[in-house]
């Protein structure tokens, strides 16, 4: 980070390979849907715009993904943004799956839950899709949810265990089902 802040384009570029998935996958699970890789690429060039306020010594992961959390927001905050959500993630578990010779009738089955669970978590309110987003998709610590989504760490806390609870509650009856179907 000290080589990118004395303006070594090559060290910024490294950063950009090395935090560009979970970036990607930050703005998806925040609501960019089809519109992530323009999210992503706009907080790029945002963060090396900002490089004179870098706090040196800090990180810049959770500092990245925090633009990239506040551009979602700000840009999507009155549109409709779940509409792709369901297919990129089918469109990555197909891509992580491919077609090995698994068994089919299980690929299907994984592919139906995945849909299931998706769907769910779309259901949630923005700031529990948030929270479980940075939590368990990008299994980032409390206090680098609470960096990237600018809140207290208490608030990550109580907020991850009640988005969690939302999250048990529609799953539930779909598992009582399968238990008993």
């Amino acid at each position: 980070m000290s080589r990118t802040c004395a303006g070594d384009l090559g060290a910024f570029a490294d950063l950009v390979r090395r935090h560009h998935s979970a970036a990607h996958r930050l703005a998806l699970v925040s609501g960019a849907g089809n519109d992530a890789d323009d999210v992503v690429q706009e907080a790029f060039v945002r963060a090396f715009n900002a490089l004179s306020g870098f706090r040196p010594g800090a990180a810049f992961r959770p500092w990245l993904l925090r633009i990239v959390v506040n551009l979602t927001r700000n840009s999507y905050r009155s549109r409709i943004r779940r509409a792709g959500l369901v297919l990129r993630a089918a469109e990555l578990r197909e891509h992580l799956d491919g077609v090995d010779g698994a068994d089919p009738q299980g690929m299907a089955l994984v592919a139906e839950r995945d849909r299931r669970l998706w769907a769910m978590l779309r259901s949630l309110p923005d700031k529990d899709r948030q929270v479980l987003g940075c939590r368990y998709l990008l299994d980032l610590s409390e206090t680098e949810t609470a960096e990237v989504l600018g809140w207290p760490r208490g608030s990550v806390k109580s907020r991850t265990s009640r988005a969690l609870t939302r999250l048990r509650a529609l799953a539930e009856p779909e598992l009582a089902g399968e238990r008993h179907g």
